[in-house]
């Protein structure tokens, strides 16, 4: 295997080369430059060596994204402490079992998750540093206490003049597998586990992007975030590959609903997008469909002549409506709706599906949108091999294994986990299910624990037939269980749609049993849906949006 530099030096090298240039933006707020990010990192450094933060201390981080957030992590990383960032969404409890489980020192929160929590829960913690000033929520000792009060002095004292970049030096990893941050997953199937990340997987995913992106992507290029950022896809692919180029990141540090987003994407122009599924499909589902799904456009669509050049107007349109600089939409976390896929192909839409895994931080497979196979999540990516663990892999789906650089160093604390999923030849075991056609490229079937065993037999993949079920009309979400021999859909209707057009509850009653009878024309017939069950309120997600399946299935 290739050398693995020091990630460090990396983000030592970008902070230098880009002194001058705009880091990251708070949308709507303040921008902090390259040397203003260096500086913030300074003054944390002073303070954790002040108040006796060792190297390989844990920090935690939980907050929404933002300018911040972003310069306390690379603080916690150049001084040699492991991070552990922090879903914000999490519930409370949740947030004091993994700061307690994963023995953190310094908590950093924002200002939502400073009014949740309760430090008296996380008895271990030395302080609580408040995100958006880096001022003390909480203090538990004379030293931390001393040193923000005296942070401005001390910084004045160590830097008299200015602060310029020959200053910047910063920890050097001293080997690739040396431990960089615990991840705690998001749990669709349960409880999180905290995984360990070490350096060469940071810079592994760092490299794999600049080997499929970087030619088509300079310094001073914008990106905006919206994932978020203590997940290891946003953290990978909106934040820490385009700080190592030297881009312009946006964070969305609000609620980034459809509007806000749509607004941000014609202001900020990115040139490229890294989402989930759910907001692409939304923004084409609102924004996109009302304006072509009429009669004439379909016409125009479908005639062969014309339908081309109607086809490159639409995509001309749609992405118009994502800044029109983009390069390509980069979509991971969960399958594509069908309805849109094909909508996206159709118009030659510049979009693709990636595959990978918090255990692999995060890239597992890739494909640029120009090869990417339509219904695949493309091959195994740069770094990475990629294996169906099947007797046939084309025909016959079974368990997809990776191995190379980006595989963790195993589960924080659970070595019982660590040894179910990495085999003895450092194969990751993924839980997923899928098939590979001869040209390698992925396509999954569904998650492992997720399928299901018919009356005869057969496997079902619900996923499969939920996809199907989504594209039916007023269908928002949904999920097939099975009880018993029978399956049963769980919807949540569009209400903001039947409200437009004045339907009741009968009204809405009636649609999803035609939507069942539809459903089941085009689905095997051991995959027939025997009863669709309404869900009035929406189906409860992780912070990643994918929905906690396991709170609908078990009895």
């Amino acid at each position: 295997m290739e050398t693995i530099p020091s990630f460090n030096s990396l983000i030592e090298k970008s902070i230098i080369d880009n002194w001058d240039r705009d880091a990251l933006t708070d949308y709507k707020g303040k921008t902090l430059q390259y040397h203003d990010v260096a500086r913030k990192i300074e003054k944390l450094h002073i303070m954790f060596e002040a108040s006796g933060v060792q190297k390989g201390d844990k920090i935690a981080l939980c907050g929404r994204n933002s300018s911040t957030w972003a310069a306390a992590l690379l603080a916690t990383l150049t001084y040699g402490a492991i991070a552990v960032p922090i879903l914000h969404e999490f519930m409370p409890e949740q947030i004091h079992n993994i700061v307690n489980h994963s023995d953190a020192k310094i908590l950093f929160v924002g200002d939502v998750v400073a009014t949740q929590i309760d430090a008296t829960k996380m008895p271990k913690l030395e302080g609580i540093i408040y995100l958006p000033d880096y001022s003390l929520v909480v203090s538990r000792t004379d030293k931390l206490t001393f040193a923000r009060e005296h942070l401005n002095e001390m910084f004045g004292q160590k830097y008299p003049k200015y602060f310029r970049p020959e200053h910047v030096h910063y920890y050097k990893e001293q080997s690739p597998d040396e431990l960089a941050l615990i991840n705690y997953t998001s749990g669709t199937t349960g409880h999180s586990k905290g995984v360990m990340i070490p350096y060469r997987a940071m810079w592994s995913n760092a490299d794999f992007a600049e080997h499929v992106l970087g030619s088509l992507l300079k310094p001073g290029d914008n990106i905006i975030s919206i994932l978020p950022m203590a997940h290891m896809y946003g953290m990978a692919f909106e934040f820490i590959f385009e700080f190592l180029k030297g881009m312009h990141i946006y964070y969305l540090t609000r609620v980034p609903s459809p509007a806000i987003i749509s607004q941000a994407l014609a202001e900020v122009k990115p040139v490229i997008m890294v989402s989930v599924p759910l907001v692409i499909e939304k923004i084409i589902k609102k924004k996109v469909f009302p304006k072509i799904q009429n009669n004439r456009m379909k016409l125009l669509m479908n005639m062969p002549v014309i339908s081309k050049k109607v086809r490159e107007k639409i995509c001309e349109q749609v992405l118009a409506a994502f800044g029109g600089k983009l390069y390509e939409v980069i979509i991971g976390g969960a399958a594509l709706n069908g309805e849109v896929e094909n909508f996206l192909r159709q118009i030659g839409f510049p979009y693709t599906v990636g595959y990978g895994a918090t255990e692999c931080a995060p890239i597992i497979c890739y494909r640029d949108w120009h090869t990417f196979v339509k219904g695949s999540c493309g091959q195994a990516a740069y770094h990475q091999k990629v294996m169906i663990d099947s007797s046939d892999p084309e025909h016959v789906p079974g368990e997809i294994l990776t191995k190379g650089p980006n595989v963790l160093l195993g589960y924080y604390k659970n070595p019982e986990a660590t040894e179910k999923s990495i085999d003895k030849e450092g194969w990751f075991h993924t839980g997923d299910l899928g098939l590979m056609d001869v040209d390698g490229n992925v396509f999954i079937k569904g998650r492992s624990k997720n399928m299901l065993l018919g009356s005869n037999g057969q496997n079902i993949y619900p996923e499969e037939i939920e996809d199907k079920l989504n594209a039916l009309p007023l269908v928002n979400e949904c999920l097939v269980i099975q009880e018993g021999n029978k399956l049963v859909g769980l919807v949540h209707p569009d209400y903001d749609e039947a409200q437009s057009i004045g339907l009741n509850n009968a009204d809405i009653q009636n649609i999803m049993e035609q939507n069942r009878i539809q459903l089941n024309t085009l689905v095997p017939s051991y995959c027939k849906v025997s009863e669709i069950r309404i869900q009035e309120e929406e189906f409860q997600k992780t912070p990643k949006r994918s929905i906690k399946r396991f709170l609908y299935t078990e009895n």
